[in-house]
């Protein structure tokens, strides 16, 4: 079975690269996509539509032009990983889950056990809650699984 799956949330990390080498090590069948994980380009990506002198309005634009490709891989994904880190709230990673969960998409919650309880409704509609990129491969590496 081939898999698109798209990896959401925190950029603070490399859980995007452990995941990525960790099924690449189970030669599994997974093309992986996600948001620009770049902050700054993220940041400028509607600076295209002319400058502002509000912040506001510059993260407005840049939000709607990010949303173009965020959107269209979410709706193409099979499964969404969806990180949440300790030290930033990653508010992008809630909004991309509840959209996964209004599409009927399966996601994966991947965060540490401090953070249960804020997260208690996005793991409640999630289909797994992992707490490593290696429990991520292992669940990837069952649903893909010939048997």
């Amino acid at each position: 079975m081939k898999l698109n799956v798209y990896l959401s949330g925190e950029i603070h990390s490399d859980w995007r690269e452990q995941i990525k080498a960790g099924c690449a090590a189970h030669d599994l069948d997974i093309t992986f996509t996600s948001a620009i994980t770049n902050h700054e380009d993220s940041d400028a990506a509607g600076d295209v539509l002319g400058a502002e002198e509000c912040s506001f309005w510059r993260d407005h634009k840049s939000a709607k032009v990010n949303a173009i490709r965020i959107k269209t891989l979410l709706e193409q994904c099979d499964v969404a990983v969806v990180r949440f880190g300790d030290k930033y709230k990653q508010w992008n990673a809630a909004f991309d889950a509840g959209f996964c969960a209004a599409k009927g998409t399966p996601y994966i919650t991947l965060h540490d056990e401090n953070i249960v309880h804020p997260l208690k409704e996005v793991d409640g509609s999630a289909m797994a809650w992992a707490t490593t990129p290696e429990q991520v491969v292992e669940i990837l590496q069952y649903v893909v699984r010939v048997s």
